[in-house]
């Protein structure tokens, strides 16, 4: 295996040249001015002190330039990690105490380590067991309760609670301390954050600006907002009038930290790492696939573990908290022109930069205008049209959606992607418990066989064909006995079945076990089971077991072969467009035996 493999870095850095600098380089100033307040607003949301946020922006992105594969996600805190940091460490802390912030740290370790090891031992197939309702419901679920938890800020008051429901009635019982100059700064911003994302770019183009500059400063609408917020709370003195500001942020560089290694503290910390470990590669990977496929690169899931991972661990030894690549900035980053992971690279010695020399200068930035970027960043996750969407598509796929968004809403972000997880696998499981199957006759004037109950074809009177359409395991094994069995019983006059298995990709044990059971229940009913279209790989598996020796008929290569082998006049009068001809719907096996199974053409 070459070294490049796990070190991305010598690949693309062989090809590095001016150019590529140049490129790398402008998208890396545009990304680090718009990077320095997101992580100030994330940290808060994290309940963290602000410069943590600064912290969590300058090794992750490093270290991420050597082990990552996509050449333009950008790493650092998000608004849904930030949220699943404050709630996991607040179970164990205080928020403002030592404590909170060693909890924070440690959880950006633990979920380092979770996705390097996943990464080693080539994982990644594990983030697949949450479907994509289940993650945009949590998704659209975190963005309303993230952007609800803002709303104290936006109105100057103190509230707080575990959900939904307990944060809005902090909120409305609060209602009486608002603070209106806070209101007065914070709305607005709001506002023009809003109508930025969609009408800023439009003024700027016909203001006459190029396109790509147009699109880049429009993205760069929260820099505006914190640089005017600023210059009205210094100018109008309004942190004297109640409006809360982020205040002395320390100048410098974060130093090695060492977690301390408390072991009670880090087996309670330990499911909430893992959870965040899965969410961060979900969404990174999820980026990172996007981003590539549009110019035609590819990356690599496995060794993106590896690089968030380390990116994570950079993180928790530089006194940051959990990271992951970030929708926005990383959207930023490839409109920007960044053609290699230098750019992160570049953006991690700016935003170190300012963390050395321009933190006086965000002394009066207010808290409300943070909140008000936070809440139009999350506010872009919801997608409640997805819920119409699936519900119209799959009612099952819906009831996951739903579930996992009112669970998250109503039980909190851990057991909401908890509740995703196993439902997730549970609707696997029980839709792969009672797989499709039909029973096939021959198209009249071809070798094709299709669905009785769909088609007019043809079917010999003593021969029955039913196609597996799902491999054969332990939750479905059962659903093929009793289905078999069911024909059987229907069907006094039949002489052969086959089971035709062109869509069987693996049989286990259990499945096993069960064909051996039909073959011996079909051979004292005096019935012959045959097998056609066995794919490879399941023949190889078969052949290493008894089965085939004892198997009462034949394993056809095709089912044409089958039908020809077992009845050939039947076959011979379909490819004629003679014979019998079976009309959709008229045989009474398929429905009497395959009740409530989902149609499938």
């Amino acid at each position: 295996m070459k070294l490049s493999e796990h070190l991305p870095i010598l690949e693309w850095g062989r090809a590095y040249n001016g150019g590529t600098f140049a490129n790398d380089m402008m998208a890396a100033v545009i990304v680090t001015v718009m990077l320095i307040p997101q992580s100030l607003a994330y940290a808060m949301l994290a309940g963290l002190p602000p410069q943590v946020g600064l912290y969590a922006s300058i090794l992750p992105l490093m270290v991420y330039a050597i082990f990552g594969t996509s050449r333009t996600m950008a790493v650092g805190p998000v608004a849904i990690l930030s949220l699943m940091t404050a709630v996991a460490a607040g179970k164990v802390a205080e928020q403002g105490t030592p404590e909170y912030l060693t909890a924070a740290i440690i959880l950006a370790v633990l979920s380092g380590l979770i996705l390097v090891v996943m990464g080693i031992f080539r994982l990644g197939f594990l983030a697949n067991f949450l479907s994509h309702p289940v993650v945009s419901g949590f998704v659209t679920a975190t963005g309303i309760l993230i952007a609800v938890s803002q709303l104290k800020y936006l109105l100057g008051v103190q509230a707080n609670g575990h959900n939904i429901i307990e944060t809005l009635a902090s909120i409305i019982s609060h209602l009486g301390d608002v603070n209106w100059y806070t209101v007065a700064i914070g709305g607005p911003a709001v506002a023009f954050l809003f109508w930025a994302r969609k009408g800023l770019k439009p003024l700027l183009l016909a203001l006459g600006l190029k396109e790509n500059i147009a699109a880049m400063l429009a993205r760069s609408g929260p820099v505006l907002a914190v640089v005017v917020g600023g210059v009205a709370v210094a100018a109008f003195g309004l942190e004297a009038k109640g409006v809360r500001i982020v205040g002395d942020i320390p100048k410098g560089l974060p130093g090695l930290t060492v977690p301390s290694f408390d072991p009670g503290l880090w087996q309670s910390l330990l499911g909430s790492s893992a959870l965040i470990a899965m969410i961060s590669f979900i969404e990174s990977v999820s980026m990172a696939q996007t981003l590539a496929a549009r110019r035609r690169q590819r990356i690599d899931p496995d060794q993106e573990l590896v690089a968030l991972g380390a990116s994570s661990l950079a993180a928790g030894f530089s006194g940051g908290y959990p990271v992951t690549g970030g929708f926005a900035r990383s959207a930023v980053n490839f409109d920007a022109g960044a053609e290699t992971p230098a750019a992160g690279a570049y953006t991690a010695v700016g935003i170190a930069l300012a963390a050395l020399f321009l933190t006086p200068l965000l002394y009066n930035l207010p808290q409300a205008v943070l909140a008000a970027t936070v809440i139009v960043a999350v506010l872009g996750l919801v997608d409640l049209k997805k819920l119409a969407h699936t519900l119209s598509y799959s009612k099952r796929d819906f009831a996951a959606m739903l579930g996992t968004i009112l669970v998250t809403l109503l039980a909190g972000v851990e057991l909401g992607v908890t509740t995703g997880i196993i439902v997730s696998i549970g609707l696997h499981l029980y839709v792969t418990s009672k797989p499709h199957f039909a029973i096939v006759g021959q198209v009249p004037g071809t070798h094709h066989f299709r669905n009785v109950n769909r088609h007019a074809v043809v079917t010999p009177k003593h021969i029955v064909t039913i196609r597996i359409d799902e491999s054969l395991y332990f939750a479905n094994a059962r659903f093929l006995e009793d289905t078999v069995y069911c024909v059987l019983g229907n069907r006094p006059d039949v002489e052969h079945i086959v089971l035709m298995c062109p869509a069987v990709n693996h049989i286990d044990v259990s499945g096993l076990e069960s064909l051996e059971a039909i073959n011996r229940r079909l051979k004292d009913a005096g019935v012959t089971l045959h097998l056609s279209e066995v794919k490879g790989p399941v023949m190889d598996r078969l052949k290493r077991t008894h089965f085939l020796d004892e198997l009462t008929g034949n394993v056809y290569l095709n089912q044409f072969d089958a039908i020809v082998d077992l009845d050939y006049d039947c076959a011979k009068s379909a490819i004629e467009k003679t014979g019998e001809v079976t009309d959709p719907a008229s045989d009474p096996c398929p429905s009497q035996c395959i009740a409530g199974v989902r149609e499938m053409s």
